[in-house]
């Protein structure tokens, strides 16, 4: 069986969404790394047997410090692919390099690259909004897109209500893209 390897930093949705559809179905989800000692999805990881790694990018003095220490703490799982769900950070081309890691990403890339895309997808005249699941590359959001999913923006919906369609959106195409890339 494939093996997956996790990085999150938040509640853990999006994580929690992949152990439901994908763990010891199409592949197993062998560990979860987080840099946030507080984040929810250190719950939903242990909840479902999964190893879970605090790696709080504070105690490092540098990017590049970090991500040396994270790409090392990978490497022990030897995992087949890296899955970026919701994992609030920039990463080095030190990461970039020796990880074949993809990124859920809550517009249609490369529209809204970086931090607060769904407030900035929601703020902005767009008709046609979306998520992108893409190979994480050198460039912030750049990588080579896996699968994208669109939708009409209601302009009489709240910031919640759009919310809620993205993540209804990423809960769709992230394992999505797991299954594809893990069949391959």
């Amino acid at each position: 069986m494939k093996k997956i390897v996790a990085l999150f930093s938040g509640e853990g949705t999006n994580l929690a969404n992949l152990i439901e559809k994908i763990h010891l179905k199409h592949g197993a989800i062998v560990g979860a790394i987080t840099n946030n000692p507080d984040a929810g999805g250190i719950a939903k990881a242990r909840s479902a047997h999964i190893p879970v790694e605090i790696l709080d990018h504070r105690d490092y003095e540098s990017r590049e410090a970090y991500d040396v220490a994270l790409v090392e703490l990978i490497g022990e799982y030897n995992p087949d692919l890296v899955v970026l769900c919701g994992f609030m950070r920039i990463l080095t081309p030190i990461f970039t390099t020796q990880t074949k890691a993809i990124n859920l990403h809550p517009s249609l890339l490369p529209a809204f690259k970086g931090a607060r895309a769904i407030e900035r997808s929601f703020e902005s005249e767009e008709k046609i909004c979306g998520v992108t699941v893409h190979w994480v590359s050198d460039e912030l959001d750049g990588g080579d897109i896996i699968l994208q999913k669109s939708f009409t923006k209601n302009p009489s919906d709240t910031l919640e209500e759009f919310s809620a369609k993205i993540r209804e959106i990423e809960y769709e195409i992230l394992p999505l893209s797991v299954i594809k890339i893990l069949n391959d």
